[in-house]
């Protein structure tokens, strides 16, 4: 077992098939900076093979509400500058660190593994982002998303745009983002965004439950069809279908070689 504690906000543990990411700043509601998502990309990277869930939570009452508030208000925050301060940059520049930024997020989507938030409190901004970069989303009654950025003259740039769009289509995505407003546990089931709400004392029990399960069909499966998943929105049919042969013959083969 694997237990690393950053001093950025950040518990990583990976436990065998399971790895788990803790936001660990409840005095600001896990808030998070960009040191902390540089740590989650390096997080990411250095994954033994055998993990197959990953399982990202917060620690106290909110999953996270989003960049550290100092950062948007133009304050500088453990040797980051603030957030508005990178205007002044070249573009190519700008567009190199938000790149940055966002493998924080994306390596959450790969397909060797399927991904858990489990989210209770506020999730805003980069936290709804963060939940939106995970494969499933198991909430408590009390959880509230909301796409802040555009409410501060911001656009959602940490990967959450395409998963968002895909959940609960164009229209119901622009109103989200568009308005900031709060979508409260009930409604975010309804609409994809929560595979389940459960009561906050079940999250944890639920959470591991939905991994147990998920490691019981062979991994080689699970990669396949997360990939052919993935990618079926901007494949054709036909595509598509030549995508689902690709991934059952490599299973057929990697199944008859393990009983040789």
């Amino acid at each position: 077992m694997f237990t690393g504690m950053t001093d950025l906000g950040l518990r990583l543990t990976v436990d065998g098939p399971v790895a788990r990411v803790v936001l660990d700043r409840p005095e600001v509601r896990n808030a998070q900076t960009p040191a902390m998502w540089r740590a989650l990309a390096d997080f990411g990277t250095t994954l033994p093979p055998e993990v197959r869930v990953v399982v990202v939570s917060g620690e106290g009452p909110s999953f996270s509400a989003g960049l550290d508030r100092r950062l948007i208000m133009g304050e500088t925050v453990d040797g980051e500058e603030p957030l508005l301060a990178l205007g002044a940059r070249p573009p190519a520049e700008v567009h190199e660190i938000i790149g940055g930024f966002q493998a924080g997020f994306s390596w959450l989507r790969r397909p060797e593994f399927v991904s858990i938030a489990a989210v209770q409190g506020h999730a805003v901004g980069a936290g709804f982002q963060l939940a939106l970069a995970c494969d499933l989303r198991v909430v408590t009654p009390d959880a509230k998303f909301s796409m802040r950025e555009p409410a501060l003259g911001l656009v959602p740039d940490l990967g959450g745009t395409q998963p968002l769009v895909q959940l609960v289509g164009y229209s119901r995505a622009l109103e989200i983002c568009a308005t900031s407003r709060w979508v409260e546990a009930d409604e975010a089931r309804q609409l994809g965004l929560a595979n389940i709400v459960v009561p906050a004392e079940e999250l944890a029990g639920t959470v591991k439950d939905l991994s147990s399960a998920l490691l019981t069909p062979l991994a080689g499966a699970v990669r396949e069809t997360k990939a052919l998943l993935l990618g079926a929105g901007d494949r054709s049919y036909e595509d598509q279908l030549k995508a689902e042969r690709g991934a059952q013959a490599r299973r057929l083969a990697e199944l008859l070689a393990s009983l040789g």
